[in-house]
């Protein structure tokens, strides 16, 4: 990703959620590079970078060898080319299967540019690069580009991808997609492979609601007069139950159901934004996306710190384990262990 963060907030990231990170600084208007992992998912070995890219090697989950790259390519073509050149160059020193993505600034074909001009000398550097590290073009669902220009969206162009070696496609069952594009004029990109059953989510505590004044006096009243009769561990256990009940009414009455809101706006700018890589789009609808921009960024913040509770992946002993089943075990044997009576 390219916008900036503070070290601060980075190191706030990492303490939270024990993450691993690499960084490369902005310089002037030009953004920096941030890759965020965790490390019982991906476990670096190795790792180079310079101004235009960050080089992780090592493995997903102790077993797929692979090397990761956030590539965030010059606006200048000679620039990009010798990018191209270095990356070909490190192809024969991390010899794992690769994994590229990133903004590329240029596109591969001309129906990847609406509106723009067009620059077949670095189409064809990119498409040379492309096929001399023998990687595979990732096509993108959901939508036709990835940027466009701040304000009116008249110029489009795909400029982010995921270049894959074969392998990973071999391994994974990999789809792109591209995001609504809400507050920046690049669209957030999701790779996506996991299709396994979770089961149904669970009771999710939103931090936005601490922010809230009238919150904790609800609490507190609604659990001072709400009785349950039986043992202690059913008591905490059935108030627990229904207070979860409350909330998510208190939610709806005070919050409106912020996240419905949010989704709804998300889905109304992805449609504009959809509509005008199609059309030029009408005074009314260019006014519309810039309320809507607006209400997005506020509803955004409200939601921005939502607790992070689930759990994908345990490691038990020196052993993995991402089965959800197994998850869901191991995690009731813990709990169990932990409140048996001696």
């Amino acid at each position: 990703m390219k916008d900036s963060m503070s070290e601060k907030e980075i190191k706030e990231i990492w303490a939270r959620d024990r993450m691993e990170y690499m960084t490369v600084d902005a310089e002037g208007s030009t953004g920096g590079l941030l890759c965020i992992w965790d490390p019982g998912v991906f476990q670096m070995s190795s790792c180079c970078c310079n101004r235009r890219f960050v080089l992780l090697s090592g493995s997903l989950f102790f077993s797929f060898d692979c090397v990761l790259i956030n590539v965030y390519a010059p606006n200048e073509v000679g620039q990009r080319d010798k990018l191209w050149e270095c990356l070909l160059k490190l192809r024969e020193e991390y010899s794992k299967p690769w994994y590229i993505e990133g903004d590329f600034n240029e596109i591969r074909k001309i129906g990847e540019r609406k509106g723009c001009s067009r620059r077949d000398k670095g189409m064809k550097e990119l498409n040379d690069f492309v096929d001399r590290s023998e990687l595979n073009d990732l096509p993108l669902l959901g939508r036709r580009f990835t940027w466009c220009n701040a304000r009116e969206g008249e110029k489009w162009s795909s400029f982010d991808r995921v270049l894959v070696d074969p392998k990973w496609v071999e391994t994974f069952n990999l789809k792109l997609w591209g995001l609504p594009r809400v507050m920046s004029d690049h669209s957030p990109l999701l790779l996506m492979e996991d299709e396994r059953d979770w089961g149904p989510r669970s009771f999710r505590f939103v931090n936005a609601w601490m922010l809230h004044p009238k919150f904790l006096p609800f609490v507190e009243k609604w659990w001072s007069e709400h009785q349950v009769e039986g043992w202690a561990g059913f008591r905490l256990f059935q108030k627990l139950k229904e207070l979860k009940l409350a909330l998510k009414q208190w939610n709806s009455e005070v919050f409106g159901k912020v996240n419905t809101k949010l989704k709804k706006v998300e889905d109304e700018l992805h449609m504009i934004d959809l509509l005008a890589e199609e059309r030029e789009l009408e005074e009314a609808e260019k006014n519309r996306r810039r309320e809507a921009k607006v209400e997005a960024g506020y509803l955004t913040r409200m939601v921005e710190r939502k607790g992070r509770n689930e759990i994908n992946t345990l490691t038990v002993g020196d052993v993995v384990v991402d089965d959800p089943c197994r998850v869901k075990l191991e995690v009731l044997a813990y709990f169990r262990k932990q409140y048996s009576e001696d």
